[in-house]
């Protein structure tokens, strides 16, 4: 595992890009040419996973922990806005794949709530790491309250009972012009109200506060009729007009339907925040899934129908589908494997 991480490491340029695939005995990455998407912000995730599970042993990163640092550095460097809050470069390899709050909008645009969370979490894990390897990683650990502190103030939308992804498209603020000067904009995003299950993730990075928590949970998550359905977690609400269950490749649909990711990590958050029913029963409607998928087809498959359980597309699909383990585990009570 230790690996992966230094492979992508040893391939990090000049300003910290670190490409979106690398291909093994030689030098080809997957990185499109221009301004656009490197590597998500977890690789300081993935080294402080194995680190933890070895006793805290960063002995294997420590002479890469400056290109860990320079990764970081990147998103700080390029994909902040004056805001505080991070964005997309563009829509491409975002991970969710068609998230309209990002899909086909203009570039560095998409102030998204799903990478805000990740960057949450890839900030506390390069701090455990410096903890852990006698590196100071004091300004990290200010930008991550930083962060926090924005994704609070601009992301949480006091009406709905929700995180949300913002839009960062606005118009510089002319003082000049004669139109508006009597009332300058004073905003410098706008909150978009698309329900998008990646909201859920402010549980998971601890960035919701606990009453925050629990409209999340009571007016959004168990609402049958937004992401509540009987297979787990429709990854967008099916209020929205862009709702839709289909079979589709580059990009595969996040719009609706249920994923094996999705399912676990909003688990995570409902029990980082002791909403264990809920937890429990998403755990069950996960693993009834997969367990029918299973009888029926002998594999699984990339995601799946929210209603009925039926698979969509891509038999075969294991990966993060085998998380559901850990979740029967945790409902077992016995030993199961966390992220960090």
């Amino acid at each position: 595992q230790s690996g992966c991480v230094l492979n992508f490491l040893n391939r990090v340029d000049e300003i910290g890009r670190v490409p979106v695939v690398i291909f093994p005995d030689t030098d080809t990455n997957r990185q499109w040419p221009g301004i656009t998407n490197v590597h998500k912000p977890c690789l300081a995730q993935h080294a402080a996973f194995i680190i933890r599970e070895n006793n805290g042993d960063a002995a294997w990163i420590r002479e890469q922990f400056t290109a860990l640092t320079k990764f970081i550095d990147y998103y700080r460097n390029y994909c902040r806005h004056e805001n505080g809050l991070y964005f997309w470069q563009d829509d491409r390899a975002i991970g969710v794949d068609n998230d309209p709050c990002t899909f086909f909008r203009p570039a560095r645009s998409s102030g998204s709530i799903f990478l805000n969370c990740l960057m949450v979490k890839e900030l506390e894990a390069v701090c455990y790491i410096g903890n852990c390897s006698k590196q100071d990683t004091a300004v990290y650990a200010a930008e991550r309250e930083h962060l926090i502190d924005a994704v609070q103030r601009l992301c949480w939308d006091e009406k709905d009972g929700f995180y949300y992804s913002v839009d960062l498209n606005l118009l510089p603020v002319n003082a000049e012009s004669a139109m508006h000067r009597g009332a300058p904009r004073n905003w410098d995003c706008l909150i978009q109200r698309i329900g998008c299950w990646s909201g859920f993730l402010a549980m998971w990075a601890g960035i919701a506060t606990p009453a925050q928590a629990h409209r999340m949970v009571t007016e959004n998550l168990t609402d049958p009729n937004s992401f509540w359905a009987s297979y787990g977690v429709r990854t967008l609400s099916k209020y929205e007009k862009m709702y839709q269950v289909v079979a589709s490749g580059n990009p595969s649909c996040w719009l609706g339907p249920v994923w094996g990711i999705s399912n676990y990590m909003t688990f995570r958050g409902l029990l980082r925040y002791g909403y264990t029913e809920e937890a429990k029963q998403l755990a069950d409607r996960t693993i009834a899934m997969f367990y029918r998928d299973l009888e029926r087809s002998g594999t699984l498959h990339e995601y799946y129908d929210p209603e009925t359980g039926d698979p969509i597309i891509n038999p075969g699909f294991q990966n993060w589908n085998l998380l559901a383990i850990n979740m029967q585990a945790q409902l077992d009570g016995k030993l199961c494997i966390t992220e960090f």
